[in-house]
């Protein structure tokens, strides 16, 4: 299946939009669109898998509960995001919009249904 991650973008809304480009036992690659969004406040992300991300467009800022100041993201940086280390997405470009890769992966991913 031919697809271009930087086409066919989702219009701007108040939530992220995930996209699943592809799942196989012990991976799911998806395509994030993000408009501004930022994790609630107090919120970090705890997942029982790993998680790589690469920012194709756009910037984030990540921050990790274990240190003291965010990670700043551009097109071609990538970050490994090891299960259980808690996170949180700082802010991200509203305009153009942040387009992340992200692939999810290890022992903590659930079976495809």
């Amino acid at each position: 299946m031919l697809g271009n991650l930087l086409a066919d973008l989702p219009e701007a809304g108040a939530e992220e939009v995930f996209t699943r480009i592809l799942r196989a036992p012990g991976l799911v690659v998806e395509r994030i669109v993000s408009t501004g969004q930022a994790s609630p406040p107090g919120f970090f992300y705890d997942q029982p898998q790993d998680e790589w991300v690469l920012v194709l467009a756009g910037h984030a800022a990540l921050l990790f509960a274990d240190e003291a100041e965010p990670r700043r993201l551009g097109p071609g940086d990538h970050l490994l995001i090891p299960a259980r280390r808690r996170h949180r997405v700082e802010g991200t470009d509203r305009d153009p919009p942040t387009i992340w890769l992200a692939l999810h992966f290890g022992p903590g991913l659930p079976e495809a249904p």
